[in-house]
């Protein structure tokens, strides 16, 4: 048998029902025979493949491109409200608070996934239809592979797979790999002339399995570039907010980083209209500057929005730490991520001890078992390394060393749910799920959990001891009183208590190390906050500001959304994350700290007048309400966006200096007031107002565009060029004749 009818009878088995599809009998009629017939779709498909590539007419190209759109890309009823859930949960994880998913904005998210498959997909219908290397490929072969990819979800470089792609997955679809597909063509080819193949893979060689073929030869591919991660030598790429997004997204095809920057359009084009980025790339074995290993995504231009490396969970490898080190220098929250780095090199010298057989001092198995605090890496999730280094060790025993205590005192479980298991213990290691107790009373809990303790349907505190020390999460979100109930003197990360809507009674924890949540709180009346809290502090739900004495510190988010006065409000310090004053309708004697970490929402705001902003906003500052820049200072530094949507005038804007106007958001007349289009200003104010036409006139706009504020010097000097073309003009021509050229 051919080649040809080998391949056929790998199709006919895989794809069972292609020979009765309407598009198989279209090119066919029903007396044909089954080869015969996928045989004639094959030339049917081959003929306008060809006809599209020759003539390469856009119109034809995107009817044949509208055509596997329909047939391959998600539809908007397929979405899954999982996803938008997700979208939510992300939202609030970066500090947003609760945003509600609105229809406008489900349109908005569903257009973006349509839009990120169906320009991944185009990449694949332009490789078959233009590629000279495609065009090597018979139609079977080519059909063979695009059903393949139709399986391809997203990519784990951890595990080498691809997630099973059905109607429901969201995510574009991989980028065309041309030496992976050469391969896995290589690799069937092979096998069907003679039988042979790879023990590891002959079983997907002989069912024609594309997506276990497909892995197969990128972890070849993969493998054979790890030498090429040998040399840490290479250098740094910013591209500038703003910029072209494809440059960027284009650079990083094809190194598996794991990076979401990598896959659809809209995530590089999102985050490089939010702030800069910028990319390590190391040397290739042709001396170019290639190979991805360190990005960084800022927000704005000043603040640091997430780091990223290439080992399992895009943590950063050991050898390229120095070179972030040395980058890190630039940046002003440098401070934040010293802590990573610092992390990781000690996670790496405790990994090295454990390897070679040394014992660990308290202090490291305190770090490793994050009992002061939680081990930060530059990766999504955490660093894989510290579960392997406990997997290699006798936890119990490495737990009562810590807290001087016996081994029979301590107990180790995770979701643990029997209450014999932990009865009389001193420490428990994992985390304690009582979600079904309606009532804790009598109930003795050992004096350390090491994780998290979840009392999901407790409402009230009575006859209730928690421990001294939760190392982990507290969730009491349904608790409505908080009498009688004495908390931990330490919250290792966040304290859940999202059902008190009074304070009294309330003393929390000295310490919490994540996020504090009293959202249902109304009034602060009683209310006796940490000095300090690490993560989100959540008080959306206070209507007045009254007896309310804020932590000194706030390391993340502050949400005082329900605030519509500063009456008595007096700020933290430090703020390191958002500030949300949503519902704020004056700021008459209001204080700001220096510096608000990230964006700054003052949505209610209508008039300025006793405003006094911070020095520094790293994110955003959302003024969406204000009509007047009457008494508006800014910021001197704005790291994102400053929204002023509702300005009606520009009299009285003065702009920080490191401020685009690009970075204005503002109606067009404003804008065009404030100098955004030079070129609209230099028609408006020199082309114009032609019976004041004179050499005078034109001297006084020259000094304009000299003093003009908003100007870049290549901008003045291409406005100062034509503006003296007009002067030369003005002075070299009869004045009636100028002006009937210029002023109709």
């Amino acid at each position: 048998m051919d080649e040809r009818n080998m391949w056929i009878d790998i199709i006919t088995k895989l794809y069972k029902d292609l020979h009765m599809s309407d598009r198989v009998m279209h090119s066919s009629k029903e007396s044909d025979k089954k080869r015969d017939r996928i045989l004639n779709y094959f030339d049917r498909l081959e003929r306008v493949h060809q006809k599209v590539a020759a003539s390469r007419r856009e119109s034809d190209l995107k009817l044949l491109k509208s055509f596997y759109h329909k047939l391959y890309v998600i539809k908007p009823e397929d979405i899954p409200d999982s996803y938008f859930e997700h979208e939510k949960q992300i939202m609030r994880e970066r500090g947003y608070g609760d945003i509600e998913i609105t229809s406008e904005r489900k349109q908005i998210l569903t257009k973006r996934i349509i839009e990120d498959q169906e320009e991944s997909l185009d990449k694949w219908i332009e490789y078959f239809l233009f590629d000279e290397e495609s065009k090597s490929y018979e139609m079977w072969e080519k059909y063979w592979v695009f059903q393949g990819l139709q399986q391809l979800g997203k990519f784990n470089k951890e595990t080498g797979k691809f997630s099973k792609r059905d109607k429901h997955t969201v995510y574009p679809f991989p980028p065309v790999e041309r030496e992976a597909i050469f391969t896995t063509l290589k690799l069937m080819e092979d096998y069907i002339k003679d039988r042979k193949g790879d023990d590891e893979i002959r079983s997907a060689l002989g069912s024609g399995n594309f997506k276990t073929l497909y892995e197969y030869s990128i972890k070849t591919i993969m493998h054979k570039g790890e030498k090429k991660h040998s040399s840490t030598e290479g250098k740094w790429v910013k591209y500038e907010q703003g910029s072209d997004y494809h440059i960027l997204r284009d650079s990083l095809q094809g190194y598996y980083t794991g990076w979401c920057t990598a896959a659809g359009e809209n995530f590089a084009k999102g985050q490089l209209e939010n702030g800069d980025f910028y990319v390590y790339y190391t040397f290739d074995e042709n001396g170019e500057a290639k190979i991805p290993r360190i990005a960084i995504r800022m927000d704005g231009h000043d603040t640091i929005g997430e780091i990223r490396g290439i080992a399992e969970n895009q943590n950063m490898e050991v050898e390229m730490m120095p070179i972030l080190d040395k980058k890190l220098e630039e940046f002003p929250d440098r401070d934040k991520y010293k802590k990573k780095e610092y992390d990781m090199q000690l996670l790496t010298t405790i990994d090295n001890k454990v390897q070679k057989g040394f014992e660990l001092t308290k202090e490291e198995l305190r770090f490793l078992y994050e009992i002061d605090d939680q081990i930060e890496g530059f990766g999504y999730d955490k660093d894989p390394r510290i579960e392997e280094i406990k997997s290699k060790r006798n936890i119990k025993q490495d737990i009562a060393q810590i807290f001087n205590c016996i081994e029979d005192e301590v107990s180790i479980g995770e979701n643990m749910r029997d209450l014999k298991e932990i009865e009389g213990k001193k420490v428990h290691y994992g985390f304690i799920n009582l979600s079904h107790l309606t009532s804790a009373k009598g109930l003795k809990l050992p004096e350390i959990v090491v994780g998290d303790l979840y009392f999901y349907e407790l409402t009230n505190g009575d006859g209730v001891k928690l421990p001294e020390i939760v190392g982990g999460n507290l969730y009491l979100r349904k608790l409505t009183s908080a009498k009688g109930l004495k908390f931990p003197k330490m919250v290792g990360r966040s304290l859940y208590l999202d059902g008190l809507t009074s304070a009294e009674g309330l003393e929390l924890p000295e310490t919490i190390g994540g996020d504090l949540y009293l959202w249902r709180l109304t009034s602060a009346e009683g209310l006796e906050l940490p000095q300090t809290v690490e993560g989100i502090l959540d008080l959306s739900g206070l209507k007045s500001a009254k007896g309310l004495e804020l932590p000194q510190t706030v390391e993340g988010t502050l949400d005082l959304s329900g605030l519509t006065s500063a009456e008595g409000l007096k700020l933290p310090e430090t703020i390191g994350g958002f500030l949300y004053l949503r519902g704020l309708t004056s700021a008459e004697g209001l204080k700001f700290p220096k510096m608000v970490g990230r964006s700054l929402y003052l949505d209610g705001l209508k008039s300025a007048e006793g405003l006094k902003l911070p020095e520094t906003v790293g994110g955003d500052l959302r003024l969406i309400r204000l009509t007047s820049a009457k008494g508006l200072v800014l910021p001197q530094k704005v790291g994102g966006y400053i929204d002023l949507s509702s300005l009606t005038s520009a009299e009285g804007l003065v702009l920080p200096e490191n401020i685009s106007l690009e970075r204005v958001l503002a109606p067009d007349n404003i804008i065009e007031e404030i100098e955004v289009h030079p070129e609209k200003y230099f028609k408006k104010h020199i082309l114009k107002n032609s019976d004041s036409k004179n050499e005078k006139y034109l001297s006084n706009e020259k000094e304009k565009i000299v003093n003009a504020k908003y100007f870049t010097e290549e901008t003045k000097n291409r406005l100062l060029e034509d503006l003296a073309q007009e002067m030369d003009n003005y002075n070299g021509e009869n004045q009636n004749e100028y002006k009937g050229k210029h002023f109709k």
